[in-house]
């Protein structure tokens, strides 16, 4: 299990890649509004986990299980804010803010359960097909509005 600081930094890391191309410790400190030191701190500890590969004034680069890690972040943090504001009707910025402090605490499987129920609820695909947070094709195959 990761901390929370973690799973932002891995999201940042991933949004910076996909938006850019590219990760530069400027870029995340910039979005995190936090030190390039703490950002430095941060990627060698990512790197002691086998998370990112990064040489200082390097490159950055997530590795597979690092990228893999982002992706199951995102994901989880979708289907939360999607049940909080599709479902329950709470207003957008509400369920933001919700969708972070209650993902973090659900396990895989009921993340899993949640998927499945709102995916339903919502029409937006058929999850029953044994849809598995840890597994990029059952991500992939959710096929999910964009909410960001």
């Amino acid at each position: 299990m990761v901390s929370k600081a973690i799973e932002e930094y891995l999201k940042t890391m991933y949004i910076l890649k996909k938006q850019y191309g590219y990760i530069r410790v400027t870029d995340i400190a910039n979005k995190m509004n936090c030190t390039k030191p703490s950002v430095n701190k941060a990627l060698n500890n990512l790197k002691r986990n086998n998370l990112v590969n990064y040489e200082t004034y390097g490159v950055i680069e997530l590795t597979n299980e690092g990228e893999n890690l982002a992706k199951k972040i995102l994901e989880a943090y979708d289907i939360v804010y999607l049940f909080l504001k599709d479902v329950l009707n709470l207003e957008k910025d509400d369920a933001k803010i919700e969708a972070e402090k209650i993902k973090s605490t659900l396990t895989d499987k009921t993340i899993n359960q949640l998927a499945k129920y709102v995916h339903n609820k919502l029409g937006l695909s058929n999850l029953d097909c044994n849809y598995d947070i840890n597994k990029e094709k059952c991500r992939n195959c959710a096929r999910r509005k964009q909410i960001y």
